[in-house]
């Protein structure tokens, strides 16, 4: 037992102490706040469930040298996209999209989880590519592309969460630009979007997302009596102005304890915390999750590791887009597509995926500097 806390408390000198810390404060206060808004305690136990497992899985990614996984991506990768594909025969079609495996009354988004092998095996790439001076060649613009493409078109294709896949978007186009990629292939990249847009709106888009999206710049004519598709954003902004300044206090909340608002657990956790704990209660948070993602930037931009490097500023991505487009859609300025926020929302696959990031962040921080750094 003393050599067990021994070892404890050299690894916590190593490790990234202020990130887990960070990281706990925001799943405890995301519980506390579940356990407010869900109808079943079931929820907050899987949460903490969840929370165990994703600590767990924290000191492991924290441990393992990233370039052992790295070295590995190509059967990661080949194993991630089998996972998201078993969602043909194995996805529950229950929330929109088949999205998810459910058994036991547990599900299970394997998109979620595929984040961290793609954010490492796309920094793996991209090292490559830069090491060998060949980041800008046409080639190896068009493997990266081609390596992105497979996971939006599969997890598009298979189970239409785009959502996720805007996700994986957000993280290929921030990882290109930190490694420093020519502006032009990004130019390029944005120009071939906009004429790809019609394409898109008609044939990738169901009718259910792109109303959602006319929704926000003409509610007046997509849902005129406010109960249509814009009835959860009304009843989250009308929950989040109840709150006030410092909020009903906990458990005191209206409308988000009782069945007005669907999803208030998870997608919608940011109307709860605002009506209970008003403004103070959403700054407290958001800056929670600010100081994370500029962590793990500040990691990745103080490690010696371009490949560390790169995984950190992924994962700081992956936690920034979650966050804008979560904060968006609960004050009715982006649409509703199922991202949850990161930390405090219900979701075990979103809880365990975000802590193995940080422990891959904090694996990057803890990564001795090579020699060549110590002379």
């Amino acid at each position: 037992m003393k050599k067990f806390f021994s070892s404890l408390r050299a690894y916590l000198k190593k490790s990234d102490t202020f990130l887990l810390i960070l990281c706990l404060t925001a799943s405890v206060l995301g519980i506390v706040v579940i356990a407010s808004a869900a109808s079943s305690v079931t929820s907050v136990y899987v949460q903490i469930g969840a929370t165990v497992l994703g600590l767990i899985l924290y000191f492991i990614f924290s441990v393992i040298d990233i370039d052992i996984i790295a070295d590995k991506w190509r059967p990661l990768t080949a194993m991630g996209l089998l996972l998201i594909i078993s969602l043909v025969w194995l996805g529950d079609s229950r929330g929109g999209n088949r999205a998810w495996i459910r058994f036991a009354g547990i599900g299970i988004q394997p998109a979620e989880m595929v984040k961290i092998i793609f954010i490492i095996s796309l920094a793996h790439l991209i090292t490559g590519f830069k090491e060998a001076d060949r980041l800008d060649h046409p080639l190896s613009v068009l493997a990266l592309g081609a390596f992105f493409m497979v996971h939006f078109a599969v997890i598009i294709g298979v189970s239409g969460d785009t959502g996720s896949a805007l996700v994986y978007l957000f993280i290929f186009a921030v990882m290109l630009f930190a490694a420093g990629i020519k502006f032009y292939w990004l130019a390029g990249a944005a120009a071939l979007l906009v004429v790809a847009a019609p394409y898109i709106w008609y044939y990738l888009l169901n009718d259910n997302y792109r109303t959602r999206i006319l929704a926000i710049f003409i509610p007046g004519e997509i849902d005129p009596t406010g109960r249509g598709v814009l009835w959860q954003t009304n009843l989250s902004k009308a929950a989040l102005a109840g709150g006030g300044i410092i909020g009903k206090g906990l458990y005191n909340g209206g409308g988000t304890l009782t069945d007005q608002l669907p999803l208030r657990t998870s997608d919608f956790i940011l109307a709860v915390i605002g009506e209970e704990f008003g403004v103070v209660g959403c700054v407290v948070v958001t800056a929670l999750l600010t100081v994370i993602i500029i962590h793990c930037v500040r990691v990745g931009l103080k490690s010696q590791s371009r490949l560390g490097a790169l995984a950190c500023i992924g994962v700081a991505s992956m936690v920034a887009f979650q966050t804008l487009e979560n904060v968006g859609m609960c004050i009715g300025v982006a649409p509703v597509i199922g991202l949850t926020l990161p930390f405090f929302s219900y979701g075990g696959s979103s809880v365990v995926t975000l802590y193995a990031a940080m422990g891959l962040v904090s694996g990057v921080k803890m990564k001795p500097k090579p020699t060549m750094f110590l002379k």
